[in-house]
């Protein structure tokens, strides 16, 4: 993995803890972080699947560790991130990227959630208890990130972050 690659990815990390700080919005029973996923958006079409995963993962694991995220991060960041990376390197379509972030975290990790807070939280919640969240923040979060993207005019010069 080169320098370079790894710079960007820290950078999307710090972008994504210091946007959660700023940018939040009640949501049904939680908080909504469209940060994170706006993020998920451009470290999809950046980087692909694997690296969006890592940048999610690592953004949810400062958060926990400072104390302004949850659990739920991980799920909700990491599932987001992989299938609009999977969705953008299948289809080279950035709002099919954006597509994979609300299915991703709006409905199927919402779906995890659920015995996820049950083992590690202790929080009985029913199945559709965090899907209005998770969607509203995804869906929110998802439409910046396809915005970014389409702004930062992602072409040849960022096209061989995923070959390296």
């Amino acid at each position: 993995m080169n320098t370079k690659k790894l710079v960007l990815m820290a950078m999307l990390v710090a972008i994504a803890v210091a946007g959660s700080a700023f940018v939040s919005f009640p949501a049904g029973v939680a908080r909504a972080y469209p940060v994170q996923h706006a993020i998920n958006v451009v470290a999809a079409v950046l980087f692909g699947p694997g690296p969006a995963i890592v940048i999610a993962f690592m953004t949810g694991f400062v958060r926990i560790v400072t104390g302004t995220g949850s659990l739920l991060a991980f799920p909700g960041g990491m599932i987001g991130a992989g299938l609009a990376g999977i969705f953008y390197a299948a289809y080279g379509r950035v709002w099919l990227g954006a597509i994979g972030e609300i299915i991703g975290t709006g409905l199927l990790a919402s779906l995890i959630a659920v015995p996820y807070a049950a083992i590690l939280m202790g929080t009985e919640a029913a199945v559709f208890f965090f899907m209005p969240g998770f969607l509203l923040s995804s869906i929110s979060g998802a439409l910046i990130g396809l915005v970014l993207t389409k702004r930062l005019r992602v072409g040849e010069s960022t096209r061989n972050l995923k070959d390296r």
